[in-house]
């Protein structure tokens, strides 16, 4: 992670799951997102929401950062709409 400090924004989408009952430990970071807990469904369900964010905001030639509140409303309506959720 770069300093807080250092001028430039940065933005993070961050997914928690909370239903997991294996003791497994889940973990997943990428490009802007990080991703915690969850049973196996509900992990494999946040990997392919924020791929598909990612996919969106890529195909504006935005980062995350630059998204207006607005904008990042309205991709992730979409990116829900298109996964049937």
């Amino acid at each position: 992670m770069k300093a807080a400090h250092s001028g430039r924004k940065s933005a993070t989408m961050l997914g928690v799951g909370f239903d997991a009952d294996d003791g497994q430990v889940r973990l997943t970071r990428g490009k802007n997102f990080a991703l915690v807990g969850g049973s196996e469904q509900t992990h494999a369900t946040m990997q392919e929401t924020v791929v598909k964010i990612n996919e969106h905001i890529d195909r504006q030639g935005k980062r995350l950062e630059d998204l207006t509140v607005g904008e990042a409303r309205e991709i992730c309506q979409q990116v829900s709409d298109s996964l049937g959720r």
